[in-house]
C-alpha cells in the first residue's frame, strides 16, 4: 500500500506546475492561446480567479507566457533548449571561436560569454580531490556567464591546476580565443574524456542574480571533471544552469 503524502504547495504553484509541464513537453506549443480564466478556474477544481492569475504570473515571470491586451494569454517562443555536452568538448580550430558560440550559431542563436573573474584560489574540497591536488595546492578559477540571445543561461566556475597553467593566458582577466579547451590542447593537454554528475539544487543568491532566475526556480548543477591523456584531470567545472531554459541530452552506446 502506498504511503500517504500531501503536496503542500499553494494551489497556484500546483496549477503553474501543471501548465508549465504542458508547455515544456510540447502539448502547448509556442503561439498557443490558453483557455480563458473562467475555463481555467473550472478546469482546476473551481479555484478563485486570483489563484489562476497568480499561476499565470509565475509562468510569465519565467518567460513561458505573455499576455496580449484584448486577446488573451499565449505561450511564448520559450528558450528551453536541448544540449549535448560532448559537442562543446572538442577544442576549437585555430582562429575559430569557442564551440559554445559556434553551436549557438548553428541553431540560429547568438551566444556570448561574460568573464566575471579570474583568480588563484584554494579550491573547494570536492574540486581539489577531483583535480588530485595535494593539500595546500592552488588552482586557477575562471568564472563566467554564458548567454543565448542575451538571456543568461549558465554560470560556470572552472578550476585548473595552477602548475598546469601558470605563466599562460589562463591567468589573464580576459576571454581566451577558442576557449580554455583550445588553450589546454595547445599546451599538450587535449581533452579525452569527461565525467558529469548532475543534480537539481536550490540556487544561491549569486546564482539567482547571475541567471536572473524567477522566484522558487531550481537550478541544474553539473559537476564536470575533464581528463587528458593518461586520465590526468585538467579541469573541474561547476556549471549552474537555469532549469527552465535547459535540457541535457546524452547519447551513449549500449553493448
Amino acid at each position: 500500500m502506498a504511503r500517504e503524502f500531501k503536496d503542500l504547495r499553494s494551489p497556484h504553484q500546483k496549477i503553474a506546475a501543471e501548465i508549465r509541464r504542458l508547455i515544456t513537453r510540447g502539448d502547448l506549443p509556442p503561439g498557443s492561446k490558453l483557455r480563458s480564466t473562467a475555463e481555467l478556474m473550472d478546469r482546476y477544481g473551481g479555484v478563485a480567479n486570483t489563484t489562476i492569475q497568480k499561476a499565470l504570473q509565475m509562468l510569465k515571470a519565467e518567460g513561458l507566457l505573455e499576455g496580449l491586451p484584448g486577446k488573451g494569454v499565449y505561450v511564448r517562443q520559450h528558450a528551453q533548449h536541448s544540449f549535448e555536452p560532448v559537442t562543446f568538448m572538442k577544442p576549437a580550430a585555430p582562429g575559430e571561436p569557442y564551440s559554445w558560440m559556434s553551436e549557438a550559431t548553428k541553431r540560429q542563436q547568438v551566444g556570448r560569454s561574460q568573464l566575471l573573474d579570474v583568480e588563484v584560489v584554494h579550491p573547494p574540497t570536492e574540486v581539489a580531490a577531483a583535480l588530485e591536488l595535494q593539500e595546500g595546492e592552488q588552482a586557477v578559477l575562471r568564472k563566467q556567464i554564458l548567454f543565448l540571445d542575451e538571456e543568461p543561461t549558465e554560470l560556470t566556475r572552472s578550476y585548473y591546476p595552477l602548475g598546469l597553467t601558470e605563466g599562460t593566458v589562463m591567468l589573464d582577466k580576459k576571454r581566451i580565443r577558442g576557449g580554455t579547451p583550445a588553450l589546454l590542447n595547445s599546451l599538450g593537454f587535449p581533452p579525452r574524456e569527461f565525467v558529469d554528475e548532475l543534480s537539481s539544487e536550490i540556487p544561491t543568491e549569486e546564482e539567482v542574480v547571475a541567471l536572473e532566475l524567477p522566484k522558487d526556480m531550481p537550478v541544474l548543477v553539473a559537476f564536470r571533471v575533464v581528463y587528458s591523456d593518461g586520465r590526468r584531470p585538467i579541469e573541474v567545472t561547476l556549471m549552474t544552469k537555469a532549469a527552465h531554459r535547459y535540457r541535457m541530452r546524452y547519447r551513449m552506446p549500449v553493448s
